[in-house]
Order: C-alpha cells, then sequence, then structure tokens
C-alpha cells in the first residue's frame, strides 16, 4: 500500500509533529500563527498562563518543526513554518486515499450485487 512518500519521512520527525499537535494549547497557538507573526506576549494573551509556560509551548513547537522564532532587537516573534505541517498532511492523505479506495472498491461490489440480485429475480420470475 503506498500512503504519499510517509516510508521516506522519519519516524521521530512524525512523532514530534504529532506529540506537538496533540495539545489543544499548541494548535490553538498554530491557529493564531496563521493570522501573522506574533511575540510570546500576544501569544500569551488568550490564555490563563504565564509567560514561561506558553514559550515551553513554543518550544515544543519549534523543535517539531511546526514554528520558527526569529529576533528582531529585542522581539523574539514566532511565525509557522508550513513544511512541518505539509509533512504531516502528506502522512495523512496516504490514509485518506487507502480508504477512499477501499470504499470505491466496496461501492463497485455492491452494484455488481445489487445488478446480480436483480437478475436473479427476473430469471426466477
Amino acid at each position: 500500500m503506498e500512503l504519499g512518500g510517509y516510508e521516506k519521512v522519519e519516524p521521530a520527525r512524525l512523532d514530534a509533529i504529532f506529540a506537538a499537535l496533540a495539545d489543544r494549547t499548541r494548535r490553538a497557538i498554530l491557529a493564531r500563527l496563521a493570522s501573522g507573526e506574533a511575540t510570546v506576549t500576544e501569544l500569551a494573551e488568550p490564555f490563563a498562563m504565564s509567560q514561561p509556560a506558553i514559550s515551553k509551548h513554543l518550544k515544543v513547537l519549534e523543535r517539531a518543526g511546526l514554528i520558527a522564532r526569529g529576533r528582531d532587537a529585542q522581539r523574539r516573534p514566532s511565525r509557522l513554518e508550513p513544511i512541518a505541517l505539509a509533512v504531516a498532511s502528506d502522512w495523512l492523505e496516504g490514509y485518506r486515499r487507502f480508504w477512499e479506495g477501499s470504499f470505491q472498491r466496496l461501492d463497485t461490489l455492491l452494484d455488481e450485487l445489487k445488478v446480480e440480485e436483480s437478475t436473479n429475480r427476473e430469471v426466477g420470475r
């Protein structure tokens, strides 16, 4: 079964990406970064947690390759890195194609059975 190049992706990289995505706070941070760069202070605003706690989440996201952190004078804005999301998406896409193909084969089989049943009824009359 071909799974969209999953075999080429280092398993530890996929583990890090999905582990980072497993946390709702980190997913919310990624959603916020989808609208543009933000500092730790800006990212911490909607959460009832400290800036150091947000920084820990950012480190997990950065290690997974989901974000990059820059330097702009005193600011350290974070931004999305699309490649890691593409890796996860490609991995999932392989499974989506697998299941879509399986359902198409099932549909074909069911259609064949309907035709066979209809033919048997006509012959049996």
